[in-house]
């Protein structure tokens, strides 16, 4: 049986020191993809009403564990959508950071932002201040709207460059190692 073993992939790549992203759901989708480590596939996970899509392509970094207990997620911004399973060399330059009400808890539910390495039409972008407002609020409001959708709330509580996404890259995998290690 064929299946994905994601979870070996480090969340920088070893030899370029890129951000490593793996794509579950592709820009322009409504069909929402999600990463099953258990089976090493790719799941239908919900799929979003008419008129409404994916904005960039969306994925994880692997290797590493959110407060939600997910690998923390990534919106893409590069030329051409990529597809599921796909991995991409990327350039982290920011966060939104938020928070994502399940039932009665919140937990926090950051949302990193990256370029594809090779993406001529974001190739000056290395930090998310360098995008344009409009953009950033539209972003937001895609993931607002995606979880009042599926019954939850999203709550967006700040943006921040490179350097604060980084350390949420390092706190994530330190606490993936740690679960791993208790295993």
């Amino acid at each position: 049986m064929f299946s994905l073993n994601l979870e070996q992939l480090a969340a920088w790549d070893a030899e370029s020191g890129h951000l490593n992203v793996v794509i579950e759901t592709p820009k322009g989708s409504r069909n929402k993809f999600k990463y099953d480590p258990k089976r090493g596939l790719f799941l239908l996970h919900c799929v979003l009403p008419l008129g409404a899509s994916f904005p960039y392509d969306f994925g994880f970094i692997p290797s590493t564990e959110g407060s939600d207990g997910d690998p923390l997620d990534v919106l893409l911004l590069m030329d051409e959508p990529a597809f599921p399973g796909c991995l991409i060399h990327a350039r982290l330059i920011g966060v939104i950071e938020a928070k994502q009400r399940r039932d009665e808890a919140w937990l926090r539910n950051d949302r990193l932002l990256a370029v594809e390495n090779q993406c001529s039409s974001y190739r000056e972008i290395h930090s998310a201040k360098q995008l344009p407002e409009q953009l950033l609020t539209e972003m937001e409001h895609f993931f607002i709207s995606y979880d009042e959708m599926r019954g939850k709330k999203f709550q967006p509580l700040g943006r921040f460059g490179p350097r604060r996404a980084e350390k949420l890259i390092e706190t994530a995998a330190w606490a993936k190692e740690k679960k791993e290690k208790r295993s």
